[in-house]
Order: C-alpha cells, then structure tokens, then sequence
C-alpha cells in the first residue's frame, strides 16, 4: 500500500493505517537485530515515533527481578545510569511466570522523573514485554501535553509490545550463545593440551595455540586443510585417523586412541597420544570429530630412561661383582697355594673393584638426593688449585698415556664451597677426559678469577662431542653414542651430578667441544 491508497480513506483512518504499516517494518526491522543495545534503541525510538511520545525508557528485568534501565528516548543517553536508583525504589516482580492476573507493572512517579530529567511530563503508558508468560521488561513512553493516550494508542503498542519481546527474546539467546561460544573457544584455545577440530571430510576447522606450537605451524596455514597433512604421526599405534587411507565405520559411542611420532616443520620429532571423538546430530549423522593431542615424549623419556638404567645398572653393578667374586674364589681355593705377590695382586683387583662398586652406589644415591631436591653441601674456604692438584696427582697413577698439566695464577681467590663436592666435580671431569681421549695426549686443568667468581676448566685433546649431543650431555644417564663409549665403562651420571652440584654452589657449568679436536669443559662458582 502506497502513500496514494492511504489518502483516499478518512484522516482517522489513514492515521492508523500509517501506523499499522509502520509496525509491519518494524517488526522486519527488528527480526533481523540480534545485538541487543541496536534493538533496544530502535523498539523504543519506533514506539515513541508511533505513538506520538515524547521520552521514553526500555527497562529489562535482571535475575533478582529489579527493573534496569537499558534504553532511552527524548534523554541524554548518559541519564540511563541516573534512572537506576529511581528504578531500583520500584517493587520488585517476583517470580518468573505472570500471576494469576498478569503482570502489573509497577508506575514510575511522574514528579520523580521530572525532578531528574527537568522537563514536565503529563502523561504516561507503560507496557510488558512479555514471552511465553516470562517478563522480560517493560516499555515506558512519556508525553508533556494534556491529552491522554488513546485506546488505539495502547492497542497499537501492545502489538508492538508482543512483536518486541520475541526481538528481545531472540536477541538475549543470541547473546548467551554467543557468550557460551565465546567461553568455549577461550578454553579450547588456552587449553594445555592440542585440540582440533575436523568435518566430517576430516578438514580442520579449528585447531588450538598448544597444538599450533607442538606441529611448528600458524593455524592460517592449517584450517581448511585435510588432517593428514596436519597431524601426520609416524609408527602409530591405534587407529588413526588421520591417516592417508579412508578410516573404516566410526564408532557411535566412545572415542578412538592411536599414539605416534609427530614429525614437526622443522625436522624435529614429538611423541604424542591423540584421542579422536566422534559427534554425531540426532538422526545419527556426523557432525565433528574432536581432536586431543597430548605431548607424551617426556614420559616415552622416562619409560626409556628407566629401561636405559635397568640396563646400565645391571651392567654397570655386575661387572665389579663379577670380579670380586671371581678373585675372592680363586684367592680361597683350598688347593691352591699362592704366593704373596699373586695375593697382594688379586687383594688390589678387589680393592679397586670394591671403591669403583662404592663410587657407583654413592652416585646412585647423589642422583637420587638431587631428584629429590635434598643435595646438602658442607661449606667452607676452598683453594681450587691446590685441589685440582691433588686430584690430577691422584690420576697420574691410573695411566701413562696421558699428560697432565695445571693452569691456575698465583693469586686465585678462594671460594665458599663444599670441598668434598667439588672433588667429586674434577674427579668426574678429570675421568671423562681419559676416556674419551683413548690415544692420550695433554689433560688440562686451569682456571682464572673473574670481578663476580672463579671459572674453572677441563680440556683434553680426544674424540671431541657432536654438536647434536652436547645439550643432552648433562642429563642422567645419557652417554654419547660411539665406539669409545662402547669399549668405557659408566652409568651416565658423572655430567649430571657435576651440573647438579656446580649450581648448588649458584653456578653454572658448560663445554665446548668439537669432533675430532677435543673437548673443554667449564664451570663457575661465585667468590
């Protein structure tokens, strides 16, 4: 109906032929608003506008059933927080259902109002908006003149009144999905574990910032892609998938486990455990397959770790057992008589043996207390050259191939340390730099004072480290693999109690070695 058709009906008429109209595109208006202030502010400007009013308010009902102001028409926008405490002094509308005779919406005193908004106002029509018999709130329109608002008025914005709640309604169910979104995405993406999301083609669609940073790569580059070429996993174990190959049936109920090897964008590999859980709608057809990816390489380490000291232990113990035992047999043979030098060489086998079994269950115990975070240290005034002295003399006796030579100045300071621990630290030091130089050459002990402490040092001239070894040297029981380690005997723990002990003390220890040229190890202490 066009401006021409509604002039040719009465004035009386046309009027409310025009406001009809007008609340018919309003209504589309407001169906197609879901942002709650935006839709506030346009039902209340269109009910003032449609019924000649002059101020207006929408108040929404908060949990305690409190009427708040949330828009304003003909008011500065900023008197919205001014109307609360005059809003707050009305009766509050218990319960959640209209009682028996509906809802009465309690008045707002027109004096009031004019004392806080300095403008005389006369005449007053409040309405409910109500859905489902729940009220969400109510619209309060305002005039100043003398005549009363009419039936046709009242009927015109009940209408609008009903076609407004369900705005109201929809928007406020868009803003609790939008904030349960909003929650859900915040503890997918700061979840500690990987998590992605897949269609039912197995394409990402969402992937978190853990699992971004376990694969090496952006989420931009990933979403939309297939899950083989994200979540690539080497020798798994399970059912994957995200493998090539197109899966079999899923399961209706429960979820899927697979374990594997990660290979990230750099090269560099994760062991990790994914669970895949399949989400299905009510006609039983898949909607999503949720991804967990946890990173389990520290206890793949610790299983190989436990299995590394198992084994280097057993070894490690038996062979000194096996010797003492053998010499102690042999030595009490009761047909046998031995003379004294073939005693006193058999005893020293089993001495040696014997301190070396001691060192071993001594170490044992030190990483044990280091784990344990009980490492205790017996401090004192300490002369590192004079006992870097006694240690290497006590190394001059074990080999002949070997040089020694000491490096520290006349003038080194002393440091506050646990002698007997820092002995265990050159003995470790000075024993690595034997074995690992099988061809001999010059062992140096030095160090130097420096304005905060005192660097000391280890250099030989053997194997050297690869640069692939050298971060993982000072953990427990790793050794380098080569033949030299193969032919040296040692569980490993010589490095790791040495770091251990050196940061004890506040300092810190490094090396630097290159392959084929030798090795030199450092550490500092504090003065």
């Amino acid at each position: 109906m066009d401006l021409f058709d509604l002039m040719s009906f009465p004035p009386f008429v046309s009027h409310r032929l025009r406001q009809r109209e007008y609340l018919l595109q309003i209504s589309r208006a407001m169906t197609a608003r879901l942002e709650l202030s935006s839709l506030l502010e346009l039902i209340l400007t269109s009910a003032a506008e449609m019924i000649g009013g002059e101020v207006g308010l929408i108040a929404l009902r908060d949990e305690e059933g409190t009427l708040r102001a949330r828009a304003v028409y003909g008011l500065p926008a900023q008197l919205v927080d001014d109307l609360a405490p005059l809003l707050a002094t009305l009766p509050r509308l218990a319960g959640r259902t209209a009682p028996p005779g509906g809802w009465q919406l309690p008045d707002i005193p027109l004096r009031t109002l004019q004392r806080a908004i300095g403008r005389p106002l006369r005449q007053v029509v409040n309405l409910p908006l109500v859905m489902e018999d729940e009220l969400l709130g109510a619209i309060y329109i305002f005039r100043s003149g003398e005549a009363e608002f009419s039936a046709n008025d009242r009927a015109v914005l009940r209408s609008f009144a009903d076609q407004a709640a369900i705005a109201v309604r929809n928007a406020r169910l868009y803003q609790q999905v939008m904030a349960e979104k909003r929650r859900l995405d915040g503890i997918i993406e700061n979840s500690a574990d990987g998590v992605m999301i897949l269609d039912p083609q197995r394409r990402v669609q969402v992937i978190n910032r853990a699992l971004c940073a376990m694969i090496g790569r952006q989420a931009e580059e990933v979403v939309g892609r297939p899950c083989h070429q994200v979540l690539s996993l080497q020798n798994a174990m399970g059912f994957d998938i995200c493998s090539a190959e197109e899966p079999s049936e899923l399961p209706q109920s429960g979820s899927l486990y697979v374990e594997g090897e990660l290979i990230r964008s750099g090269g560099s590999r994760r062991t990790v455990g994914v669970t895949y859980s399949p989400l299905y709608d009510e006609e039983g057809k898949l909607q999503n397959i949720i991804a967990n990816v946890v990173d389990i390489t520290r206890f793949r380490e610790a299983e190989e770790m436990k299995s590394t000291f198992i084994s280097v232990i057993s070894h490690e113990l038996k062979t000194p057992v096996a010797l003492i035992k053998g010499y102690a047999d042999t030595l009490r043979r009761e047909d046998a008589c031995w003379d004294a030098e073939t005693l006193k060489e058999g005893l020293a086998v089993i001495e040696e043996e014997s301190d070396r079994l001691a060192r071993l269950i001594d170490n044992l115990l030190d990483a044990s207390r280091i784990q344990a975070g009980v490492l205790k240290l017996e401090l004192g005034d300490v002369r590192l050259a004079e006992l870097a002295a006694r240690v290497v003399e006590g190394f001059r006796l074990q080999t002949d191939r070997h040089h020694f030579e000491l490096d520290f100045p006349a003038d080194l300071p002393l440091v506050l340390a646990d002698e007997e621990r820092l002995r265990q630290v050159l003995n470790n030091l000075v024993d690595n730099a034997i074995k690992y130089s099988p061809d001999g050459g010059t062992i140096r002990v030095g160090g130097w004072a420096e304005p905060e402490g005192v660097v000391v040092y280890v250099a030989d001239q053997g194997i050297g480290i690869p640069l692939a070894d050298q971060q993982q040297l000072f953990q427990r029981f790793y050794r380098v693999d080569s033949s030299v380690r193969r032919r040296t005997r040692g569980a490993g723990l010589g490095l790791f109690l040495s770091k251990a002990i050196v940061e004890a003390h506040g300092g810190r220890i490094w090396l630097r070695s290159e392959p084929g040229k030798g090795t030199t190890v450092f550490f500092s202490l504090p003065r």
